[in-house]
């Protein structure tokens, strides 16, 4: 196990816990208290890290994510929407009339864009379905003029974003990928929107200087 440990880059402690918890398979037992591990289990555990430490999933929602891998009855899509399930938040207590209004925003867009509309059980909807809400009470409507300026720059983010795994045949390295390139993704936009903003505020404020002088 210490060469497991070395190899994953975690502790052993932790590759017990996986162990112990029923995400990580059991080693082939070369002694009662030896086994053997692969490098099967190298990547599992890299697998294991990307959902939990990065995507911040539950232990139930990997475990999910786990079963659907080994059982091998799930396309690749499916679990990758499991998996991205579990790393949206959503926001909470939006009153009816809201809710409504943002649904049928959501339904208009998803279908001018030929996205899927799951509006039950799709966090995702949801998510959206707030956001949409939160831009509507602060009076920020004129954001939503926008909506599907923002949704083309989504569809090329996420056609940038499934190059990533090209050519990637391990379901669990794909699945690894895709938690990683969505979560630090996020993170990288977010970044690269502000630097974006700074120089489009400075090339604004200047013309306004000149037209105003």
């Amino acid at each position: 196990m210490a060469e497991l440990s070395e190899k994953a880059g975690v502790p052993v402690a932790t590759i017990k816990y996986y162990l112990r918890e029923g995400l990580l398979p059991a080693g082939e037992r070369t002694s009662p208290n030896q086994a053997k591990y692969d490098e099967g289990h190298v990547q599992r555990i890299k697998l294991i890290r990307a959902l939990m430490d990065v995507g911040g999933l539950s232990l139930a929602t990997v475990g999910e994510v786990l079963a659907a891998v080994d059982a091998g009855k799930e396309s690749p899509h499916r679990i990758l929407g499991i998996a991205q399930q579990g790393i949206t938040s959503t926001r909470q207590a939006v009153d009816e009339e809201s809710r409504e209004w943002a649904l049928a925003t959501v339904r208009d867009l998803a279908e001018r864009r030929d996205w899927p509309c799951k509006e039950d059980d799709d966090l995702v909807i949801q998510a959206l379905v707030g956001v949409l809400c939160a831009i509507r009470e602060v009076g920020h409507g004129w954001y939503l003029d926008k909506l599907d300026d923002y949704a083309e720059i989504a569809d090329r983010t996420a056609d940038l974003d499934l190059e990533g795994i090209a050519g990637i045949e391990s379901l669990e390295r794909i699945i690894e990928v895709a938690v990683v390139e969505t979560v630090l993704g996020d993170r990288l936009l977010s970044v690269l929107r502000r630097l974006a903003q700074q120089r489009a505020s400075k090339a604004y404020f200047a013309r306004q200087a000149v037209d105003g002088g």
